[in-house]
């Protein structure tokens, strides 16, 4: 079995979860869920042990992208070796595999920023964007025998309105605005998590070769035929994913993960070979 940790919060939680009516352990974390994508029971057939930090733990606490340099660069140790929000290995075990996100609001950029921006923000430009998560790579490249996988954050839903008997000048104005706001921050959404997955952007040459980035923003707007969620949930208001598209989402990453793991094991033999 190769040892995995998600760091999450709900929609990871709703990912990772069977589809069903809601059920939870004890400790918070989502056995099922109605917007379930069944990942956690994907990766178990595929071989992975998988292990969650979320809300209110020292590890799963602060997720958004300007947390992420102090979490790894300050609590790595930690990090490697969290089996269940607050409870660790005691033998001495470390996850093959962290996988990372942050939640939908972190698409909601405020500008494109300026170059080569600030990793701590506070401002969420995508330069700032940018310049948080290339911080990230010298805390990963001491840690080589880990795969880190950065998750692109999920989509934002439209906007919606309310009942058309309610509507006034006024409100229809701020509506207006409020979705010209949602698309051009879904629009500076896409330019950056596509610069997180391009092999010119976040990885590009100098990367270390032990992190990989999965474009879950991308799956749930159907590859491009949005900037903003095809698979809200709810009355199509809620960015959480929908079941249907957590469950594109699950069968998706799963392959990712199969091929990163068959592409770092094929680079390990080579060496291997190379000294022989």
């Amino acid at each position: 079995m190769r040892r995995l940790l998600f760091i999450h919060h709900s929609c990871g939680a709703q990912l990772l979860a069977d589809p069903g009516p809601e059920v939870a352990r004890a400790s918070g974390i989502l056995v099922a869920h109605p917007n379930g994508g069944g990942l956690r029971a994907k990766l178990r057939a595929r071989g992975y042990e998988t292990h969650e930090a979320s809300y209110g733990s020292e590890i799963g606490d602060a997720t958004d992208l300007f947390d992420w340099k102090p979490k790894f660069s300050k609590k790595m140790a930690k990090v490697l070796t969290v089996d269940e929000n607050d409870r660790y290995f005691e033998g001495g075990e470390t996850h093959d595999i962290v996988m990372f996100k942050s939640c939908f609001p972190n698409n909601r950029f405020a500008a494109e920023g300026v170059a080569p921006g600030m990793p701590a923000g506070p401002e969420l430009t995508v330069e700032n964007a940018k310049a948080a998560l290339s911080s990230l790579l010298e805390d990963f490249a001491q840690r080589p025998q880990t795969l880190f996988v950065y998750l692109t954050a999920p989509p934002e839903a439209s906007p919606r309105s309310g009942p058309l008997l309610k509507v006034v000048a006024k409100r229809l104005l701020g509506r207006s605005r409020s979705a010209a706001v949602a698309h051009e921050q879904g629009r500076l959404a896409r330019a950056f998590n596509a610069w997180v997955v391009s092999p010119r952007g976040w990885l590009a040459h100098g990367a270390p070769p032990n992190v990989a980035a999965f474009d879950y923003f991308d799956v749930l707007t159907d590859h491009g035929a949005s900037d903003l969620s095809r698979y809200p949930s709810g009355d199509g208001g809620d960015s959480h994913p929908s079941s249907a598209g957590n469950t594109k989402a699950a069968d998706a990453l799963v392959e990712f993960l199969e091929r990163e793991r068959a592409m770092r094991g094929s680079a390990h033999r080579e060496q291997v070979d190379a000294h022989g």
